[in-house]
């Protein structure tokens, strides 16, 4: 026991001061090395980031058909006429599809006549306004209100402006057709020409603007539904084409004389 007590006694007392500038500095050791690890994962994570992705790991770009880079309601101009052929307002949509069918059925199956349709809803409008104006005189009513109809100019402006458009960017092409430099696009032209004259000859231009309509309103909302089994299939579709192109192309198309083009005319 004795021996014990001595040996505590030979040990040197810390000042107070010391031992906390050492447990300090300790502490200050850990801290940085803490925030070392720490810096060490954030730098790695910033370096893993900024790596480019291989290409094994980016998908491949999926085919579209006819190139299409848009969703379907983009394609057909987005707004209010795409939400009705799209059917996001099943109300609007049916409304209008039901109506180009009455009118079909109207013009089309009971040979009814535009001028002759529009005398006679005309003529029944009018009379059932007058008698309902002068019926209430009797019967102690108010008269009916009818509505001031105005035609908006902005709307009316816009729309013509669009078939302007529409018109000239129809002349251009026929232009660029006509002038023999793309025999692809004239072939095309002449092709979709004589489909139209057999179907104009089967039918009548209010059916086929019927059909046509009822195209709008089904094939691009069954395709934006099969999206994926459409465009697998589209894109056998257009190899095969393009290699039938392509035979038809050396064998004949080739050999065909063509007008000058663009760069021959600017020398």
């Amino acid at each position: 026991m004795a021996d014990e007590h001595k040996h505590e006694e030979s040990l040197p007392k810390l000042d107070p001061a010391v031992e906390v500038v050492e447990r300090g500095s300790l502490m200050d050791k850990v801290s940085e090395k803490i925030h070392h690890k720490g810096g060490s994962s954030s730098s790695s994570d910033d370096e893993s980031e900024k790596k480019p992705s291989s290409p094994s790991s980016m998908k491949s770009k999926v085919y579209r058909l006819f190139g299409r880079e848009r969703p379907v309601h983009k394609v057909l101009g987005g707004g209010k006429p795409a939400d009705i052929f799209m059917w996001k307002n099943k109300k609007m949509s049916g409304g209008v599809l039901g109506g180009a069918t009455v009118a079909w059925v109207l013009f089309e199956l009971m040979e009814y006549h535009l001028l002759t349709l529009l005398c006679h809803v005309m003529i029944v409008t009018l009379a059932a306004l007058f008698l309902w104006s002068n019926a209430t005189m009797f019967i102690r009513k108010s008269p009916p209100k009818i509505p001031e109809v105005h035609i908006p100019e902005d709307p009316l402006l816009q729309l013509a402006s669009g078939l302007r458009i529409e018109i000239n960017r129809g002349f251009s092409s026929l232009h660029e057709i006509a002038s023999g430099r793309d025999l692809k696009k004239f072939l095309s032209a002449l092709f979709g020409l004589w489909i139209l004259s057999i179907l104009g000859g089967c039918c009548s231009f209010l059916t086929l603007a019927y059909i046509a309509l009822v195209l709008l309103f089904t094939v691009p909302l069954v395709y934006d539904k099969y999206e994926d089994k459409v465009d697998s299939y589209g894109e056998k579709a257009m190899a095969e084409l393009k290699k039938q192109y392509a035979v038809l192309d050396a064998k004949v198309l080739r050999k065909i004389p063509r007008g000058p083009s663009k760069d021959k005319k600017k020398d």
